[in-house]
């Protein structure tokens, strides 16, 4: 355990930026299985931007690394382009 109040404190933080970062990631994670599963080209060309701009606040906050950032950004596009 933690003998300073300081230490004390940093846990508090880095478990509080843990809860906030499970979130992001999850809600962005959803966001993207809803996109795949999605059959019409138009709802998903819709969706798509709102992927790509919550995958992009994951890898600015590094939360995911920026060239997995990119992997799942081009495959999704990918995805939504082959539909017909």
């Amino acid at each position: 355990m933690a003998n300073h109040k300081s230490a004390l404190k940093r846990i508090r933080q880095s478990n509080a930026k843990r809860l906030l970062n499970r979130y992001y990631h999850k809600t962005a994670r959803t966001a993207m299985k809803v996109l795949r599963s999605e059959e019409d080209k138009k709802s998903a060309q819709d969706q798509l931007p709102k992927v790509i701009s919550l995958l992009d606040k994951l890898a600015k906050k590094n939360i995911i690394h920026k060239n997995k950032a990119a992997n799942l950004k081009s495959k999704l596009t990918k995805h939504v382009n082959k539909l017909a």
